[in-house]
């Protein structure tokens, strides 16, 4: 691990106010910008810290042993960018997808395409369990995606359990934890919980991602370590699936009310740009749209230069 400084240090809580940002848009995964960003396995590790051994650690170093076991200053100012995001940008991401979701869609469908090329690149040998864990990943994914929305009643268990199978997304490259929350019906009540700062709700459903949280890690990492290749692979069929989420241009079949009366898209179905204005009666913006993806595609271009320096 290299020297930390305090650049280094506001570049990483920059780094968690893109990781947050991310997990605020139903369809973008912020493991997927830790990735991109060039601290995943880091981010990994430490979260795999987190385990009874803490308590030996405790009695022989004290305080200061524990938190270099876990990594604590990358944790804290990591997680304090991904939390002042989240806070912060909810409702200007929100806005923006109401107002723009062509061109919003359209970044993030050449970020999540740039960052297939850039894990696929850290792939050492493509053999046969390579190419078929790649697959796999993909299948997997696009049928996640093409999942309905359900809605859920909102109890103590069902914010425990929406937190750690959306946290569990979360750190997934390419698996949306607001997308997760989005097929549970838990995604509204939990915006509103955050745009309302209620602190009883965010409490449970934070109970349940530390808890999802620290499983994954620790099994995510055992993966990495162990099949490195294979992992990735994995990793990167599941956000090349993911994008079928993230496709700009959709056809609603089928329209619900949500539980504030309001109607809202149901089922929905990729479409052409062309055959989008069509039926919807509304411009594409074909050409801001692909400017919006080359600028997603360039801006993980420049991550990777940046971070291989």
């Amino acid at each position: 691990m290299s020297k930390d400084t305090p650049r280094s240090y506001l570049l990483l809580y920059l780094k968690g106010i893109a990781m947050g940002a991310a997990d605020v848009v139903p369809g973008v995964s912020g493991g997927t910008i830790a990735f991109i960003a060039g601290i995943y396995e880091r981010l990994l590790n430490a979260l795999r810290s987190f385990g009874p051994q803490i308590w030996l650690i405790f009695r022989q170093s004290g305080v200061q042993g524990v938190w270099r076991h876990i990594d604590g200053t990358f944790l804290l100012v990591l997680f304090g960018g991904i939390l002042t995001s989240i806070v912060t940008l909810a409702s200007l991401i929100s806005h923006l997808l109401e107002v723009y979701p062509e061109l919003i869609w359209a970044f993030f469908f050449g970020l999540i395409l740039g960052s297939v090329w850039l894990i696929a690149t850290q792939i050492r040998q493509r053999t046969s369990a390579v190419w078929i864990c790649l697959v796999l990943g993909t299948l997997a994914a696009y049928m996640i995606t093409e999942l309905s929305p359900r809605e859920m009643e909102v109890t103590l268990f069902t914010l425990f359990f929406s937190g750690m199978i959306a946290i569990c997304a979360m750190i997934l490259p390419g698996i949306s934890g607001s997308f997760i929350l989005l097929v549970m019906g838990m995604y509204a009540p939990i915006l509103a919980a955050v745009k309302s700062l209620h602190f009883s709700v965010l409490f449970v459903f934070a109970c349940g991602c530390v808890v999802g949280l620290l499983s994954i890690s620790h099994f995510l990492s055992w993966m990495l370590r162990r099949f490195h290749d294979v992992t990735l692979a994995l990793l990167t069929g599941i956000m090349l699936g993911s994008l079928n989420k993230i496709w700009p241009w959709k056809q609603t079949l089928e329209y619900r009310l949500n539980r504030a009366g309001e109607e809202v898209p149901f089922l929905q179905t990729n479409v052409l740009p062309s055959v989008y204005e069509v039926v919807t009666g509304q411009p594409s913006h074909l050409t801001g749209a692909i400017l919006c993806g080359v600028m997603g595609i360039v801006l993980i271009v420049i991550l990777e230069k940046v971070r291989t320096r």
